[in-house]
């Protein structure tokens, strides 16, 4: 773990690998319950969409006391284009995810969720021209065999669940590369709420062609289920302003455990070996993908700082 006294940290943020990991962890457990929450209400014939649209709604009723405390100065930022971007990626990658979670355990879905941070790496080689090199590369090529690991085509059938779970890795890794620009301008909370606020409106076009009538106890888990995943989102972007994404990236590998505890206590499911397997595979693929970015930072900032001044 790197020492907070000598690690070059990004520019206006404080580096404190101790906070971040522990606003991962907590997270993690977060948002490992809204998945296992999310599964559960599909599996009683909610559908996706509207549990989508339900989610952002009480996530943003929930994150309305911020008003109180920050005013008006809470929907003002200097980058609304990328607020848009950040919203359709996101509404993307939740329709696609609640919808894997209506076919598949809720492990499972987490174990191909791993595959972010590597499509956040291609990405970010294809549309940010950022140069990757070859170990980058191998790494990210066994993050993609950890996900045959856990489908094993041409020994399981592959479904709708496990394509929309992958495609749903690939749009949260577009949104983890605009969110990492968005910490160096806007504070977590100002991040998370303005997403929020502009997805209520993107999200419900697609829930008003699904909505069906909802029990009280249907009711009562979506307001919970949007008051966790505010509060897991608020965690989650405090993670990566307290402390460097390879050390925040580190400690992502605690959501499986938690949403097989909670896939297994709210429905009795349990994930196989080759799903744990491969889930490994994955994770130290991107644990290695982002140490190595790290190490590469570093050299370049410090060669930046000894480098003589040219005449």
């Amino acid at each position: 773990m790197s020492d907070p006294q000598t690690t070059t940290a990004v520019p206006g943020i404080r580096n404190d690998p101790v906070a971040g990991a522990v606003w991962m962890l907590v997270s993690c457990a977060l948002l490992a319950g809204v998945a296992a929450l999310g599964r559960y209400l599909t599996s009683v014939g909610v559908h996706p969409f509207q549990v989508v649209f339900l989610r952002v709604l009480f996530a943003f009723v929930t994150m309305l006391p911020l008003l109180a405390f920050r005013g008006t100065e809470l929907f003002r930022t200097a980058q609304p284009k990328i607020y848009i971007w950040r919203v359709i990626s996101a509404t993307i990658a939740m329709t696609t995810w609640f919808s894997a979670l209506a076919l598949l355990p809720v492990g499972e879905v987490t174990a191909i969720s791993f595959l972010t941070p590597i499509f956040a790496t291609i990405g970010a080689a294809l549309f940010l021209s950022e140069v990757v090199r070859v170990r980058r590369w191998i790494a990210t090529l066994a993050g993609f065999a950890g996900v045959l690991i856990i489908l094993r085509p041409g020994f399981e059938s592959l479904g709708a669940g496990a394509l929309l779970a992958v495609v749903s890795a690939f749009a949260m890794g577009t949104t983890t590369i605009i969110l990492k620009h968005m910490t160096a301008r806007d504070d977590p909370d100002k991040i998370v709420f303005i997403s929020t606020a502009l997805l209520v409106p993107m999200t419900s076009v697609a829930a008003v062609f699904v909505w069906d009538g909802l029990t009280t106890q249907q009711w009562l888990l979506l307001f919970v289920m949007g008051l966790i995943a505010t509060l897991g989102h608020v965690t989650l972007v405090r993670a990566f302003a307290a402390t460097e994404a390879s050390i925040v990236i580190g400690f992502d590998f605690a959501r499986l455990p938690f949403a097989v505890l909670f896939g297994y206590l709210a429905l009795g499911e349990l994930i196989d070996i080759w799903t744990w397997i491969g889930a490994g595979v994955i994770f130290v693929s991107t644990v290695y993908i982002a140490r190595r970015e790290a190490k590469l930072k570093h050299e370049t900032a410090a060669g930046a700082v000894v480098a003589p001044p040219r005449s």
